[in-house]
């Protein structure tokens, strides 16, 4: 093996770890940043003398886990109600929120529909295919426009960063289901094709 290929595969063993690393600094660190909501009599670092960096994971889940509890009966569903009413009251703060509700509500709940099924779409001209997620169905006053064929809304994920992409609304006779789940396709797109799914590796 040359100077060259052992170069190459030292940074094909490294690159992967290096990356899961700083992922996962920057995520306890934005985590520990939650921190900030305590008062400073009650922060670990003050508590203990010494900055441990993860409490605020520990924090923000215990967050999550308690908002979830309180909002599960009576009282803190009137809470959650007079919450919403007073952000929809809010000027700006009401569209900015309501908007972001909206997303959150569709991709996060169970009765929710986006990325629910992995299709092939003719993207980004008729004669290329990419993979993207059926996200629902054109709205009541769009759907008269596209014409007599049915359309759907589809999400186009870009790679390797799936979080960006573009949103289209395509004839459902275009598009082409695939035999893979959601999870499996995003590992496609985000590996940019080199990790074949599962179902296509049996075949």
């Amino acid at each position: 093996m040359t100077l060259k290929g052992y170069l190459v595969t030292g940074l094909l063993l490294w690159l992967p770890l290096a990356v899961t690393l700083w992922v996962l600094n920057l995520i306890v660190g934005t985590l520990d940043q939650t921190l900030t909501l305590l008062p400073d009599a009650w922060r670990p670092d003050h508590l203990l003398g010494v900055n441990i960096p993860g409490f605020g994971v520990i924090f923000a889940v215990l967050v999550l886990l308690g908002t979830g509890m309180l909002t599960a009966n009576v009282l803190g569903q009137r809470l959650l109600m007079f919450w919403h009413g007073v952000i929809s009251r809010t000027p700006v703060v009401k569209s900015i929120y309501n908007s972001v509700k909206q997303v959150s509500d569709t991709l996060l709940s169970d009765s929710g529909q986006a990325f629910r099924r992995a299709l092939l779409v003719r993207f980004p001209h008729q004669d290329a295919w990419t993979v993207a997620f059926q996200t629902g169905r054109p709205s009541d006053n769009l759907a008269p426009l596209l014409g007599a064929d049915e359309y759907i809304s589809v999400y186009v994920p870009t790679t390797p960063n799936p979080t960006s992409g573009y949103f289209i609304m395509v004839a459902k006779k275009d598009t082409r289901e695939l035999e893979m789940s959601v999870d499996e396709a995003l590992k496609y797109v985000i590996s940019m094709g080199v990790v074949a799914p599962q179902s296509a590796r049996k075949h």
